[in-house]
């Protein structure tokens, strides 16, 4: 019998709702053992957000500052892990960053092979690479990778998550899209439970290869990437100052804070739809080199 250890941190419920979905075609699978944790912070994060809260996590998690994460009671050794994550400002969360971080992780990762499972906004890419780095310093073998992002255009997002995550509330309002992953797309993730169901039958996950690749694991955006890659060398930056600032929830950090939020709201309503206007008249002539970046990012699983 095949086991397969399935990790998560999920605020929303996102994320453990379209875990749901891959998860239940594997306990429904005879061959196969799932145990499903969730990983938990010692110090639990607020949700909804408040504002202050919400920007006090921006440099640890830029910076890879995980948390302390209570032990989970799980079995020593497994075939395959599915770890789920999402996105805390183009980085892993904290607490799924703190686990990773761990001695216990250090055990059940050491040359195991891993799925990872993105649920988030539609700015991945910067996370991964650094899941990549965490994963690599654990021994662990990347073999997967399933990413689902918002319904909604990019430029709808940067108001339809920022108030999901303020308030709670993902509805549909004004000419704003319903923020999160679509639910037709939610229900559609059994697919990859199943295909890991049969690869596990077939010991595919003791090769290096994928084992969700034409699955439509992965779509990533070529248009977003030199976004991704210019916003997170301004989130290393300006998460560096508000470090300098003061310690999380001090004064001095949140007067930085306030300036930090100002700023990006400008960019946001001035800077980024141009840029975004430049970057379509661009990509006829840049469709080479974002064609070979976007293979790159879509890697292990493809699309």
């Amino acid at each position: 019998m095949k086991k397969v250890l399935v990790l998560y941190y999920s605020q929303s419920g996102q994320l453990k709702r379209v875990l749901d979905e891959i998860v239940a075609p594997l306990q429904q699978c005879d061959a196969v053992q799932c145990d499903y944790r969730e990983i938990k912070p010692l110090h639990p994060y607020p949700y909804p957000w408040s504002f202050y809260a919400f920007f006090n996590v921006f440099p640890e998690a830029v910076y890879l500052d995980g948390c302390d994460v209570e032990p989970i009671e799980v079995e020593e050794e497994y075939d395959v892990i599915v770890l789920g994550y999402t996105s805390w400002f183009l980085s892993p969360s904290i607490p799924v960053t703190g686990f990773l971080q761990s001695e216990q992780a250090r055990r059940l990762f050491a040359d195991k092979p891993v799925v990872t499972v993105i649920a988030c906004r539609d700015m991945w890419l910067i996370a991964q690479e650094k899941m990549k780095s965490l994963l690599t310093d654990l021994g662990a073998r990347l073999l997967d990778n399933v990413a689902l992002t918002d319904q909604g255009k990019s430029l709808y997002t940067f108001v339809t998550t920022p108030r999901w995550m303020l308030t709670g509330k993902k509805d549909a309002f004004w000419f704003f899209p319903k923020a999160g992953v679509a639910e037709e797309e939610i229900g559609a993730s059994s697919r990859f439970g199943e295909r890991l169901c049969s690869a596990l039958d077939k010991d595919e996950e003791q090769g290096d290869g994928p084992m969700l690749s034409n699955m439509g694991a992965v779509n990533v955006n070529g248009k977003l990437i030199a976004t991704e890659r210019i916003a997170h060398r301004s989130f290393l930056i300006w998460s560096k100052l508000i470090k300098k600032a003061g310690i999380p929830n001090s004064q001095g950090r949140n007067v930085v804070i306030t300036i930090y939020a100002v700023f990006l709201l400008t960019l946001v309503l001035t800077i980024v739809p141009l840029n975004m206007l430049i970057r379509k008249i661009m990509y006829p002539f840049r469709k080479k080199a974002l064609d070979k970046a976007v293979e790159y990012y879509e890697q292990p699983s493809g699309r």
